[in-house]
């Protein structure tokens, strides 16, 4: 569809003149421009419409975003050498004083300043790389960890509730929507066999023994910024910032992070977590958030790369057996093998759990 993204930019409180407007980057949620302004010494622009079928209420996604940013750029701003127009995500206001436009057919648009001569990464593959993108989403955590006012609203309510991941895996069993439960018997034993031990961080979180806090959601690797010199940015992408527990951040970088092979590698003997990015990571991790966890989170850190992997074996197979309803799948077979890919990483981590623990050890008593 063809857009007016002139139009659209003048509605918005730039600081210079529009140019020209292209699409931009790879996601798969919104649709997203970078708008060029003529002159040289003035910004240019990412400007985004909204998919508003998966975030349904866009007045308190852009709530949320709002406040975390505003946050940030406060927080950033008092550290001495700081660049924040490259260090921190700052969205324009629409001269209408709100942080979105709607246009004539009802759709969403926001607008964030660009971040020049940055670089992003789908794999990690170096140490360096990992420790990097582990203090960028330590950084980040810390940061937000005084938030003052209301909780953030749920963009996407209960994502990381594996209690309800796994009733809703229940349901789907008992009613077998598509005829597959009988041919996925070993991946449903090896789920059914861990829920007790899975659902740890979220009775520890009724207890009061881990607190619910700001996390991201969505810490795959490229949504981190580099400069050229390959240190971290800014992070990006935070339509899913809202209340949860650290681990489903740290766990869910490591997850995909750390795996050597694909998410659906067919060849299981090739999926493994390589244990030197694990520990990079969470060195990389730990430099900015030992002072703020507490005892117990810090205690159940190493577990969490266990249960993301093991959240995403459970939501692949859910869909399987459901029919292949929620994603987008090459082939008929393709979310069985991405749930045998993400079973055998999760058995690589147990594996060497031993391991990740004593590193988590070591790094906090350093």
């Amino acid at each position: 569809m063809e857009y007016d993204l002139k139009e659209l930019f003048e509605r918005f409180t730039t600081d210079g003149t529009y140019l020209s407007g292209e699409p931009f980057g790879s996601g798969h949620i919104h649709e997203t421009f970078h708008i060029r302004t003529v002159e040289e010494d003035k910004d240019d622009y990412l400007l985004q419409k909204l998919n508003s079928k998966i975030f349904r209420n866009v007045p308190e996604l852009q709530d949320n975003i709002e406040r975390v940013t505003v946050h940030l750029h406060k927080k950033i701003s008092a550290i001495p050498g700081s660049d924040i127009k490259r260090e921190c995500l700052q969205m324009i206001p629409a001269k209408s004083g709100k942080s979105w436009i709607t246009d004539s057919n009802g759709s969403f648009w926001r607008m964030f300043i660009f971040i020049a001569d940055h670089r992003s990464y789908d794999i990690v593959d170096s140490p360096g790389k990992a420790f990097e993108g582990g203090r960028a989403i330590g950084r980040f955590q810390a940061l937000l960890s005084d938030l003052p006012g209301k909780p953030l609203f749920e963009t996407i309510p209960s994502f990381h509730d594996v209690e309800k991941r796994i009733d809703g895996f229940m349901r789907i069993l008992r009613e077998d929507p598509a005829g597959r439960v009988k041919a996925t018997e070993a991946e449903t034993y090896f789920i059914l066999k861990r829920t007790d031990d899975m659902k740890i961080i979220h009775k520890l979180g009724r207890e009061g023994k881990i607190p619910v806090r700001i996390t991201h959601n969505d810490t795959k690797f490229n949504n981190i910024l580099f400069d050229a010199n390959d240190k971290s940015l800014c992070i990006i992408d935070l339509d899913t910032v809202m209340p949860g527990y650290f681990h489903s951040d740290f766990g869910d970088a490591i997850r995909t992070g750390a795996n050597i092979s694909a998410e659906d590698e067919k060849n299981l003997l090739k999926v493994k977590m390589d244990i030197s990015l694990f520990a990079a990571y969470a060195k990389g991790y730990l430099s900015e958030m030992s002072n703020t966890l507490n005892d117990v989170e810090k205690e159940y850190l190493a577990f969490a790369p266990l249960l993301m992997t093991y959240e995403q074996s459970l939501r692949f197979l859910a869909d399987y057996i459901d029919g292949d309803k929620y994603y987008k799948i090459h082939h008929e077979h393709h979310n069985l093998e991405r749930t045998r890919a993400q079973i055998r990483l999760l058995e690589s981590m147990e594996e060497q759990y031993g391991a990740m623990k004593k590193i988590i050890e070591e790094l906090l008593l350093n």
